[in-house]
């Protein structure tokens, strides 16, 4: 599996952003995708998971405004980013866990065994 993100930018606080993460390769192995995010100076941050059901999570960070989707045809994930904050300015990954896991650990960068190269998200106020 390999993964390519897309649709980062500049906008201003309160903007929106959609971005995208195309998977190409075996995908019917992925069970889990998830988006994380680096922020200038800091670690690696979870943000967002979908299941291959379509059941989704997020950061306490992002809840209500940041929404998860994926559209099985395309093999493509979705982060629908609303009311963005500067806070939220950050390199931001799409990752995927192929095969089975603890599920314990799903928000744990250790999980997830394919990563995309990430894309920008800067937020001005």
């Amino acid at each position: 599996v390999q993964l390519v993100e897309s649709g980062g930018g500049s906008v201003q606080a309160g903007g929106s952003l959609r971005l995208s993460c195309a998977a190409s390769g075996y995908t019917y192995s992925t069970i889990y995708m998830a988006w994380f995010r680096q922020a200038p100076g800091k670690g690696l941050e979870w943000v967002s998971l979908i299941n291959s059901g379509g059941i989704s999570t997020y950061a306490d960070s992002v809840k209500g405004r940041f929404t998860i989707s994926q559209d099985n045809g395309k093999n493509t994930v979705y982060l629908q980013m609303n009311s963005l904050k500067p806070e939220d300015t950050a390199m931001y990954y799409c990752a995927a866990r192929t095969g089975t896991c603890n599920r314990n650990l799903l928000l744990h960068q250790v999980t997830y065994d394919v990563w995309g190269q990430g894309t920008q998200v800067t937020v001005s106020s």
